[in-house]
């Protein structure tokens, strides 16, 4: 009798096997003539070379569904395990018509308003891409998805987000703990869109690999930022230097998104905004877009829209 090992890689074992190892006795069930057993993230096969090969053969496709859509449960594991390989390709392209990413539990993330697929048909077409807006209008949300969708694709090796460490009009003082501590609170709203969309054990070892990293704009000087999705956020808090800084760290095969929103500068007074100049003198050059998000974009509370629309009436005044 023959043995394979098969590691599973990039892939939390405990949600792909199943409650009760649900995902291997489904696989027992199709393939009685085998031993399959499971240790950690390795999968032990006993049995005939012809019945191992496509044994491996469906579980590389099962592998793929669960990589593409963040989940697997019983039907979709039967479907796979009785169908042909046509059947997966011609669900995917009925469903894919929107769809960035499968989140978590294989939640649809898809652009929710004009002004999302706006974004989405751009960053098609150019490199760089600054999306302007109001809080709440989902421009981080739909950036975050748009890199997560080229590195599953492998348009790209790596993410990089980034902003400014800037307090919100607050002085936080001393903060404890290491670097990495002191500047979770910062880009937390960042690893929050990440969660929603890639399950933790494969986050965290993106994260711990460096194919996605998450760094203040500072830590961004003298690099050369090739083969990589790369956002800043909160970009309204960058000055003249940083924003000229990030936007020449460009290298190959490189896809830039800026996002900000001029209306929240925690900027001191005197100085100028990094964003709003960028946004005059890069306008007419060819490969980079702008998109202007409005309240009619909000997708938080109801109320979020009722509050932009009233602080923009006492701003006007």
């Amino acid at each position: 009798m023959n043995e394979r090992i098969i590691e599973l890689i990039e892939i939390g074992p405990k949600e792909f096997f199943g409650a009760q190892n649900s995902t291997i006795q489904q696989l027992k069930k199709y393939f009685p003539k085998i031993k399959i057993v499971a240790r950690g993230s390795k999968l032990k096969v006993y049995g005939e070379p012809e019945i191992l090969d496509e044994f491996e053969t469906r579980l590389e496709r099962l592998i793929k569904y669960y990589t593409k859509y963040n989940k697997l449960d019983d039907n979709s594991i039967e479907r796979i395990l009785t169908s042909n390989g046509n059947d997966e390709k011609n669900i995917a392209t009925k469903s894919a018509k929107e769809v960035l990413v499968h989140g978590v539990s294989g939640r649809q993330i898809k652009p929710q308003t004009a002004n999302q697929r706006k974004m989405v048909a751009l960053m098609d077409k150019n490199d760089m891409l600054f999306a302007v807006g109001p809080a709440g209008t989902g421009k981080t949300y739909t950036a975050v998805a748009l890199a997560v969708k080229s590195l599953k694709e492998k348009e790209v090796r790596k993410i990089i987000l980034t902003r400014p460490a800037v307090e919100s009009g607050e002085n936080l003082g001393f903060l404890p703990g290491d670097l990495k501590d002191k500047l979770d609170p910062y880009m937390q709203p960042l690893y929050d869109a990440l969660r929603d969309m890639i399950p933790h054990e494969r986050l965290e070892s993106h994260l711990e690999k460096g194919i996605i990293q998450i760094a203040p704009l500072a830590f961004m000087r003298g690099r050369t930022l090739d083969n990589a999705f790369v956002i800043l956020d909160e970009a309204q808090n960058t000055t003249h230097n940083q924003m000229k800084m990030f936007l020449t760290r460009m290298g190959k095969n490189a896809k830039f998104i800026i996002t900000g929103d001029p209306g929240q500068i925690d900027l001191p007074r005197k100085q100028v905004s990094g964003l709003k100049e960028s946004l005059l003198a890069l306008k007419n050059i060819d490969g980079i877009a702008q998109v202007y998000l409005d309240d009619k974009d909000v997708v938080r509370h109801k109320l979020v829209k009722k509050i932009i629309t009233a602080y923009k009436s006492i701003e006007t005044e």
